[in-house]
């Protein structure tokens, strides 16, 4: 999609911080981290979220998941713990329509919901 930023980063248009790269899967770190560890696992091919990827093709969500586990090793998070969340739709937090993860560590995460 031309408008999506995700699609962007995928083709190069906008410059990413990329940690982890595969045929199908690409991980960058978060622009705005709401952790010290904030990171982004997405697919190259474009759906607009979790629930489409699993529905088009659950072999590739399992390999979002996949990375996200890798990239969490890779940043030292193993050690201490992380989290891996999935915002779908406007209520779910969802602010870009583009599948994404995000694993985020690197400090106590506290509650995962509050109120």
């Amino acid at each position: 999609m031309s408008d999506c930023i995700f699609c962007k980063i995928v083709g190069e248009e906008i410059p990413a911080r990329v940690v982890r790269s595969t045929e199908r899967v690409i991980a960058f770190h978060d622009i705005a981290p709401a952790a010290p560890t904030h990171i982004q696992v997405i697919p190259r091919q474009h759906h607009a979220n979790l629930a489409e990827v699993t529905a088009a093709d659950p072999s590739l969500a399992g390999e979002m998941i996949a990375v996200a586990s890798e990239v969490a090793t890779g940043e030292g998070l193993d050690q201490t713990g992380w989290r891996l969340i999935a915002n779908t739709g406007r209520n779910g937090g969802q602010e870009i329509d583009h599948a994404h993860v995000h694993v985020l560590g690197g400090k106590p995460l506290g509650p995962m919901l509050g109120g």
